[in-house]
């Protein structure tokens, strides 16, 4: 007679309890001066998880975080993980009456967050639909009608949890970065989670000596494609409290890093930094690029001074990636990859049929990964997953090797008097400029045209350029009449959400909504 397999036989904390148990003196978390073995982070866990099961938090319900990068919001991951509820992290940098929405989506049994925050909390509280949250938890401190974490964690057991964890129970509900609209809360279950721990560690070719290093949010999902094969490997992880270029190069040198991951913005930081030196990060056997295209002029400077270190990720919350190998990083160099094992992809018309290789449509994709729904959002759910593929948005083309070339979102493309403008296109030579670090071009209203092409620009440190020089230059370059800038503005910095990614509908909005602007 056959064995029945465990239900908890694909639950992620058990991830934490094999680490423990076989590799129990190696190091697995480093968060500033604190350094836990894997023993030791699976005993925080374990407390922390039945810290919560005390409060009558089980399989199916949910935790919300509002936390920075700390030692307990990664517990708190796990900590879920271990007793079947759904970690729901949101951004401390939504306004109250966002993350009050959030919250009353999600109906989080528990909520933790940091005593810094209380005058945040109390806006948002009356705001909260009835459901009502049990139980206010503080990380760092006391506060009336609040609860301190480390007064619940010295009461619990530090035993492994005992709840039934089955595959299909949620693990996280991550709400998307609000890029591109309102967030909606993309549900990934402990299968889902799973398929990230295993394919990506073989994609990033990470092992158990692998140090791996996250110096960026980690509520946001990004963040969630090295840190679970980090800790499927038995790895070493070391957490940022928040970014810093220097402080990156640092670790690097100092821990031997093998593994970072980073957004476009923290990458050009990362190689315009006084301290960069090549010499510094030589242990890097990968530096991932992810949340928004690279423009290849900053990946062929990579490519010269670290070679073969470059991954590039492309890929959505919902469920679908490719990957660029370090193998092709120079012979691609323009491309995002190709969909790894057990993914598929596809490049479609309006009408849903297949594009021919070079010709421009809609991503779609599906494989392992693909959530399992937006929560509380059907009638979104079955728009962006039609038939099993999941669709993107997002304009791609394939060469006749199947690799992929993003052009854009649908939702960027310019619509100029019946002629598409996809501003990555204009990107792409903006930035060669010497004094560009970065460039963002998106649409302006044209009495003429609808619409026309504007860009904004972040120049390098210590860079001298004026807008009407970078206009000419610009359009001097471009490879069409009608991808002409019309308009281009210099800013200090981008309006950036959490994750780091650049908010081009911030910059659209406001040049859109003054009439003043209008050419």
């Amino acid at each position: 007679m056959e064995t029945p397999i465990a239900t908890n036989s694909l639950a992620l904390g058990r991830l934490l309890t094999r680490n423990a148990r076989y590799r129990p003196s190696r190091t697995a978390v480093v968060i500033d001066d604190e350094r836990l073995s894997h023993r030791q982070f699976n005993d925080v866990v374990n407390r922390w998880a039945n810290a919560l099961a005390g409060l009558g938090v089980g399989r199916g319900d949910r935790v919300a975080t509002i936390l920075p990068n700390s030692l307990e919001l990664l517990a708190t991951y796990w900590a879920c993980a271990k007793i079947g509820a759904a970690a729901v992290p949101l951004s401390s940098l939504l306004m109250p009456a966002g993350l009050a929405s959030l919250l009353n989506d999600a109906k989080p049994r528990v909520v933790v967050s940091t005593k810094t925050l209380c005058g945040l909390i109390d806006q948002l509280q009356p705001m909260l639909a009835q459901h009502s949250v049990v139980s206010w938890i503080l990380i760092d401190g006391e506060a009336a009608g609040y609860s301190s974490y480390a007064t619940l964690c010295a009461m619990a057991s530090v035993a492994e949890p005992t709840a039934e964890v089955a595959a299909g129970d949620l693990m996280t509900i991550m709400y998307t970065s609000g890029t591109t609209g309102l967030p909606k809360g993309i549900m990934h279950t402990h299968f889902i989670r799973a398929m990230y721990a295993g394919l990506m560690s073989a994609s990033w070719r990470m092992s158990a000596e692998s140090v791996v290093l996250q110096t960026g949010a980690i509520f946001f999902n990004g963040a969630m494609v090295t840190l679970l094969p980090a800790f499927y490997c038995g790895a070493t992880y070391i957490l940022h409290k928040k970014f810093n270029e220097q402080a990156l190069i640092d670790t690097v040198s100092a821990e031997k890093v093998t593994h970072v991951m980073m957004v476009p913005s923290q990458i050009i930081a990362m190689l315009d930094s006084p301290g960069f030196d090549p010499d510094k990060v030589k242990s890097l056997e990968m530096i991932l690029s992810l949340g928004a295209p690279l423009h290849k002029v900053h990946k062929d400077r990579l490519n010269r001074v670290l070679p073969n270190r470059f991954y590039e990720l492309y890929g959505v919350t919902e469920g679908f990636i490719t990957v660029l190998d370090r193998s092709e990083a120079v012979r691609k160099a323009g491309s995002v990859g190709v969909p790894p094992p057990f993914y598929e992809m596809r490049i479609v018309d309006e009408d849903g049929r297949d594009c021919a290789p070079g010709q421009v449509g809609e991503i779609i994709g599906r494989g392992p990964i693909t959530m399992a729904g937006y929560l509380n959002a059907g009638e979104l759910t079955t728009e962006t997953i039609r038939h099993g593929w999941v669709h993107t948005g997002d304009l791609g083309r394939v060469d006749d090797e199947g690799y992929l070339y993003l052009v854009d979102r649908k939702k960027d493309m310019i619509d100029s008097g019946g002629v598409k403008i996809y501003p990555k296109d204009i990107e792409e030579v903006a930035v060669q400029h010497e004094a560009v670090q970065e460039v963002a071009v998106f649409g302006i209203p044209h009495d003429r045209w609808g619409e026309t092409p504007m860009a904004a620009i972040v120049l390098r440190a210590g860079a001298s350029a004026s807008a009407e020089d970078l206009q000419d230059w610009i359009n001097a370059r471009v490879s069409a009449r009608y991808q002409r800038v019309n308009r281009v503005v210099i800013m200090p910095e981008f309006p950036r959400n959490a994750a780091g990614k650049t908010l081009k509908r911030e910059m659209r909005k406001l040049y859109w909504a003054d009439s003043d602007q209008k050419i």
